[in-house]
């Protein structure tokens, strides 16, 4: 495949083409008709007497007065140069691009040029306006990749293939900025709260039943963590509730991890919050008992799973 050769063969060039290619935006104004100039892998279009346009394009041949730009599209145009032609870099907020001479525009080079058609279907350039990272990408190539140049034309004739690269590289590195900014971002797959006796930190029949039934539901698993937040009653002090609910969550971090062989690093640190996040009325038993509990929350990892389609437990 060319452009494989290419690549093996001066693989700074062609990294440089692809730059060249991807940056190029789409052109303003087209017309009909083209004749065959020169080299016959170069159909020059026929620009109207008197048509204004403006377009950007790279440069894919260069002569004395004049150069023929390719633009995304793949039509060429070629554009005569005159004494009154501007040629400049872009220019910032209120300055002015530094200007350039004719013999400054290289093959490989991105311009945008303003003009109007002659009598002999030419593009005589009024304003050719480039950036100066584009030169010096041109000058790169054009001063050192000399044995790129036998293949010119036939790289010339790749453009689509060149487009598909730079637009796949794009679509892959937006794929890879998705998955990165979502590996923070958790999604609750399933929870359970496991209910505790007055002053206890021993999991019940029931409660190892529920746990049972959670870690089933980790199995095959991928991209998941497990958190697990111990709580207590208003009774006691605040003290004697923080130390409580800590050893509740970590007895369930220990059930869990030596009954079902969930690995530790699956668990976030599991925490006691004492008192503090009850869920129900202190001041009734029932409500009492539905504080005194352990919460354990499956989570799953937006970023990591979408890379990993197929679940299985690591």
């Amino acid at each position: 495949m060319l452009i494989k050769q290419i690549l093996m063969r001066s693989p700074i060039a062609i990294f440089g083409l692809i730059l060249l290619v991807a940056a190029t935006p789409a052109t303003f104004g087209q017309s009909p008709g083209s004749q065959v100039v020169g080299d016959p892998t170069i159909n020059v279009r026929a620009v109207p007497a008197g048509t204004k346009m403006k377009f950007r394009g790279v440069v894919v041949r260069r002569d004395a007065d004049t150069f023929v730009i390719r633009d995304r599209n793949r039509v060429d145009t070629q554009v005569l140069m005159t004494d009154d032609s501007s040629i400049r870099t872009h220019g910032g907020f209120l300055r002015r691009g530094k200007k350039y001479a004719v013999t400054d525009i290289l093959n490989g080079l991105i311009v945008e040029v303003e003009g109007k058609g002659d009598t002999q279907g030419n593009l005589v350039a009024q304003k050719v306006r480039f950036n100066e990272s584009d030169l010096r990408a041109a000058i790169i190539t054009d001063t050192r990749v000399n044995p790129v140049e036998a293949n010119q034309q036939r790289i010339a004739g790749q453009m689509d293939e060149l487009y598909a690269i730079a637009a796949e590289a794009r679509s892959e590195m937006n794929r890879v900025n998705e998955r990165v900014s979502a590996l923070d971002d958790y999604d609750v797959q399933d929870m359970v709260a496991v209910n505790f006796r007055v002053n206890s930190a021993v999991l019940s029949p029931e409660a190892r039943r529920q746990l049972d039934e959670l870690a089933a539901k980790t199995s095959g698993a991928r991209a998941f963590v497990i958190e697990v937040t111990g709580h207590t009653d208003s009774t006691g002090s605040a003290d004697k509730n923080f130390r409580l609910s800590q050893r509740r969550a970590e007895s369930v971090v220990q059930y869990l991890a030596v009954n079902h062989k969930i690995p530790l690093r699956r668990f976030i640190t599991p925490m006691g919050y004492g008192k503090t996040e009850a869920v129900a009325d202190n001041t009734t038993p029932s409500g009492r008992a539905q504080n005194r509990r352990v919460e354990v929350k499956i989570l799953i990892n937006r970023g990591m799973s979408a890379q990993t389609p197929t679940p299985t437990r690591q």
